[in-house]
């Protein structure tokens, strides 16, 4: 029997980079002139991070400075859900972002069906919020991963266990 191949395709990023993300810009924070004396915080919890600021000008500032440092960490600007901006005690505003991780249920279930449909010799599996794709060539599942690079969609894509 000729061996199978695989690779999964999953949607996550690195904790530690954008912990580090969040550490660069809050040290731009407190040194720049604009931003220094409007005791901005960015809190990180567990699946969102709190902003904590100001004004509502600040606020797209310490975002805009959030997106530089998240980029140049080498991280998706897909992994960050804005939500609504709020008007938090002494009329600063605080603003929560989701942090996006995993592939949503009728996303995986529309990559499955592309896949079926564009790549007649390989079988993609959801594997909760991951998708496994495996054929007997490689070069079947090396064109998977170029025609879905292509492509954009909602969440960031990654492509690991390579097999």
């Amino acid at each position: 029997m000729a061996a199978t191949y695989s690779f999964d395709i999953v949607s996550d990023f690195d904790a530690q980079e954008l912990r580090n993300a969040v550490d660069q810009a809050m040290r731009e924070i407190n040194t720049r002139y604009d931003l220094k004396d409007t005791r901005t915080e960015i809190a990180i919890e567990k699946d969102r991070l709190v902003i904590n600021t100001a004004s509502e000008f600040t606020l797209s500032a310490v975002r805009d400075l959030l997106e530089t440092r998240v980029v140049r960490r080498g991280l998706s600007l897909k992994i960050l859900d804005y939500q609504e901006p709020e008007n938090a005690s002494g009329g600063r505003v605080r603003q929560v972002v989701l942090l996006r991780r995993g592939i949503p249920e009728d996303l995986g279930r529309q990559l499955v069906k592309q896949i079926r449909a564009e790549f007649k010799k390989v079988t993609p599996q959801i594997q909760g919020d991951a998708i496994r794709v495996s054929s007997k060539s490689k070069d079947d599942l090396q064109a998977v991963i170029q025609h879905l690079r292509g492509q954009d969609f909602p969440v960031a894509l990654q492509f690991v266990n390579y097999r």
